[in-house]
């Protein structure tokens, strides 16, 4: 078996076939597979290629072993590996033999070239459109310089775009194709195929450098040739060296040019108004002038009469009279009036020279192009060898000069160099030249006097001006909306010489640009200054409660201000961060409104708010002003909510509850808590007690008996607000401190104080004990305090009681118990039955006493002897028995008839 290098040499040869499996690809960029005789075995039924590469394996049997298999690849430029398989029964077998092919690139179909735009003269853009499916890693690009054929290897395209920076300025560059170049390894082989060209050639010329040094100069004609004389200009005339160049009006007469040049190359001279360059051709050799005839000048000579002399010359002779001058109808005999000629420039030169571009540009001569007033007047082309040009200018205006090089040889397009080289002069018609500004004004700033006014100033300009122009734009006029629109003024650019900008709109942002100018002539503008006016801020910023969790801002604007939005910020302790910072609530967009409003919602109650409404600018950075538009305020607290009523022993009891179960009121503006009942009928119809915040009841004495309007009303320091009113009714108080005085036989009157408010009384009285001689009467109503109830039983006792009532409801009882007293006689009969019960019981006191001293005595008289006698005389002599003992006796009998008390 051979060594794996020289076998890989073997089947890896330059036509990419092997000793037996031979694969290849043909012209039309088919794989072609073939089998010779050593690859063929005896017991083998069938062959096949097995073709990776493609997305997908792919196996193509051999139809006929002595006829090559042909297969055409989806992708072009890729290397395929195809390896030989047999069939051995069922199946198929491994590959024999592997042999990697690469697939030839299809052509680019077209290519395009242009300009880098970077750098014209050395770059240019290569664009390709390359077949689709093709594969390729570097193109070669094939072109003829001058009498050489080049190429290059070019791979870094991106898109089919690639950018060359080496060419030649002004070379014409020919025959340019495009050939695609596929490479690939494999065992460790390289494998290389290329494309076929099929697209046209491309030309293209690269654009040369601009002339180097463009110089000019204007000469007054008429000046030089009155100091110099005629002789003086035919000799300098006469030593002056230039091509011919036919003219195109040969009966004009030219200006006569009064200025010696002494160069040696060729100067072309071409008159304003001619359409090529007009030139002399005078040969000089060492000094001495030729002795042929010297060409027709076309200048003019200065002693000689110009045909605008002659013009007014003719006009001012005198004409002869026609013979019918007199004859009616004859014109002549009115003044001729002497027509008024515009005043002429007087004849200048302009002189132009210049130095060749720097090498290496293929050029072949240079253009020369005058334009006056915007509108091209001539054209002129030099050749290579002449760097000067001489014309004469017979129009006042703004001229531009521009010289370029031209590069025209070869099968290319002619190009021109596209540097700007030229140069801008006024000529005045008096013939004053007012060069062009080339340098910009330095220095400029811009100072604000006020809102509306700024002065512009800059640095002194190196270059001799005669006026500056001061430009102004604002850059946000246009960008708001037609509708939205607050500006007026230098929406578009306005100019002006004053370095005092006025009318300007605060909020609005202007660019500011200064150009010198020398009569219509302007420098390049300076750097342009952006001045930002800041806006003015709102005004009269007012807030209107709508209630606890919500407000009304109000403000007003100015009318001359510029802005894009307004921004509402709100300034409060948060809660939740616990932190104080100003955040934006609410950004609205700028109408031609003077007031706006807007609704805040979503608020603490009785919290501390700070609001701010600030302006925002169009400009860019946008400006803020002003954060001096605030406005302060407590919101309204909300309404509590009444949970509990309780009254005993004449205090009501109220609790209620407020916000959010958990709510703090540690941060809040809520001052107090004011519990109120107004009555209905009461002496006093307002009662009220103030609660700290921190507390949710309060107790509150009212009277019983009333009904109530019961509130709690939230304060802060500068709103409130009320609860749901609960109505309560109180139950009277039963009377106090009742009383009975002046009890009779049959009545009595009860006193007793009110306790509350009472709408009337009602008394009754009942008997303590029941019998059918004594009733219970009906109640009493009264209104009053004291009450005196009749019709009573003398001598008995009463049970009475005293209910209030108040809006028809009635207290408990007051209870008291009386007795009447008795009866009582005519004060004549009573006392003579006074009298005679007196009477009676004296006499049976004294009867009874008698009998009591008749028993003492009888007893005394059974104990003693017979002989004792007692002796009452003797008794009251001796003290034992008082003398007037019978009138004490007389007078206690008395007393207890009277019925005294002892």
């Amino acid at each position: 078996m051979l060594p794996p290098p020289l076998l890989a040499a073997l089947l890896l040869g330059s036509v990419q076939v092997s000793s037996a499996f031979q694969v290849s690809t043909n012209q039309e960029g088919l794989i072609v597979a073939a089998l010779e005789r050593g690859d063929l075995q005896d017991n083998v039924t069938a062959y096949a290629v097995q073709i990776s590469g493609e997305p997908r394996l792919v196996l193509v049997p051999f139809i006929n072993t002595s006829e090559p298999l042909l297969f055409n690849a989806s992708f072009h430029g890729l290397c395929y590996t195809v390896g030989l398989l047999v069939n051995l029964g069922r199946s198929w077998s491994r590959p024999m033999k592997s042999v990697p092919v690469l697939t030839k690139p299809l052509p680019v179909r077209a290519a395009y070239i242009s300009d880098y735009r970077e750098a014209p003269e050395t770059g240019v853009v290569f664009d390709i459109d390359p077949p689709v499916r093709t594969v390729f890693s570097r193109v070669n690009i094939s072109y003829t310089e001058g009498l050489e054929r080049r190429s290059m290897l070019y791979k870094d395209f991106y898109k089919g775009k690639t950018v060359f920076k080496h060419w030649l300025p002004g070379v014409c560059y020919r025959n340019i194709t495009f050939q695609l170049i596929s490479e690939a390894t494999a065992l460790q082989t390289a494998l290389t195929s290329h494309s076929d060209v099929t697209h046209s050639p491309l030309h293209h010329r690269t654009v040369p450098f601009p002339p180097l040094n463009v110089s000019h100069k204007v000469l007054s004609l008429s000046r030089r040739a009155a100091a110099g004389g005629r002789e003086v200009a035919a000799g300098r005339r006469s030593a002056r060296r230039a091509r011919d160049v036919p003219l195109m009006e040969e009966a004009e007469t030219q200006p006569e040019e009064d200025v010696v040049f002494e160069e040696e190359e060729a100067t072309p001279r071409v008159s304003f108004n001619a359409a090529q360059n007009v030139t002399e051709s005078v040969a000089i050799s060492n000094g001495s002038r030729l002795e042929e005839a010297e060409p027709q000048s076309y200048w003019l000579d200065p002693t000689e009469i110009s045909p605008a002399d002659k013009d007014e010359e003719f006009v001012n002779a005198l004409v002869s009279e026609y013979e019918d001058s007199n004859e009616p109808g004859s014109a002549m005999a009115v003044p001729a009036e002497v027509p008024v000629l515009p005043t002429r420039l007087p004849p200048v030169l302009l002189e132009l020279r210049w130095l060749p571009p720097r090498p290496p540009t293929s050029y072949d001569g240079f253009n020369v192009y005058i334009y006056r007033d915007g509108n091209s007047t001539e054209m002129a082309t030099v050749d290579e060898n002449t760097h000067e040009f001489f014309t004469e200018l017979t129009e006042p205006g703004t001229y531009r000069i521009q010289v370029t090089t031209l590069s025209s040889s070869g099968d290319c397009e002619a190009r021109e160099s596209s540097a700007d080289t030229g140069f801008t002069f006024y000529l005045s018609p008096s013939g004053e030249l007012l060069e062009e500004l080339r340098e910009r004004p330095q220095g400029v700033s811009v100072r604000l006097l006020d809102s509306s006014t700024a002065a512009v100033s800059w640095a002194p300009s190196p270059q001799s001006h005669n006026g500056s122009l001061v430009s102004v734009v604002s850059t946000t006029c246009l960008k708001p909306s037609l509708s939205q629109r607050m500006e007026n003024a230098y929406c578009s650019e306005e100019n002006s010489t004053s370095d005092i900008i006025s009318n300007l709109t605060p909020g609005a942002q202007y660019r500011v640009v200064v150009y010198h100018t020398n009569g219509p002539l302007t420098s390049p503008p300076s750097e342009p200054v952006i001045i930002d006016i800041e806006p003015t801020g709102v005004r009269e910023l007012a807030v209107y409660p709508l209630g606890p969790t919500a407000v009304v801002l109000s403000w007003q604007r100015p009318y001359h201000v510029a802005f894009r939005k307004y921004i509402l910020q709100t300034f409060f302790f948060n809660p939740v961060t616990l932190a104080s910072e100003w955040t934006t609530y609410y950004e609205i967009a700028a109408t031609a409104s003077v007031i706006a409003t807007v609704r805040v919602t979503d608020l603490l109650p009785a919290w501390y708010y700070n609001f701010r409404v600030s302006m925002v600018t169009w400009g860019d950075p946008p400006l803020t002003c002003c954060d001096s538009s605030t406005v302060s305020f407590v919101t309204a607290p909300e309404a509590p909510h009444i949970s509990l009523v309780d009254y005993s022993q004449g205090v009501l009891v109220v609790r209620w509850t407020y916000g959010e179960l958990f709510i703090d009121l540690s941060h809040s503006r809520m001052l107090h808590w004011q519990v109120e009942a107004v009555g209905k009928k009461g002496p006093q119809r307002r009662y009220s007690v103030d609660v700290t915040r921190n507390a949710m009841q309060a107790s509150l004495p009212l009277p019983p008996g009333d009904i109530y309007n019961l509130t709690v009303t939230a304060c802060t320091e500068r709103s409130r607000n009320t609860s749901v009113p609960s109505i309560i009714k109180l139950e009277p108080a039963p009377p106090r401190l009742l009383l009975a005085v002046n009890a009779t036989h049959s009545s009595i009157t009860l006193l007793w104080s009110e306790d509350g408010v009472v709408d009337y009384y009602q008394v009754l009285c009942r008997p303590n004990w029941a019998s059918k001689e004594l009733k219970a009467g009906e109640p009493i109503t009264s209104t009053a305090q004291v009450l005196t109830v009749s019709g009573l039983v003398p001598s008995s006792s009463y049970n009475c009681s005293v209910t209030s009532f108040s809006y028809s409801s009635a207290s408990r009882p007051a209870r008291i118990t009386v007795t009447t007293a008795a009866k009582e006689m005519n004060p004549s009969m009573a006392a003579i039955s006074a009298l005679a019960v007196l009477s009676l019981l004296l006499i049976s006191l004294l009867v009874l006493f008698l009998l009591v001293l008749r028993k003492k005595h009888l007893e005394m008289t059974r104990n003693c002897s017979a002989e004792t006698f007692v002796n009452f005389a003797s008794f009251e002599r001796d003290g034992k028995l008082p003398y007037n003992w019978y009138a004490s006796l007389l007078l206690l009998l008395l007393l207890q008839a009277v019925g005294l008390p002892l």
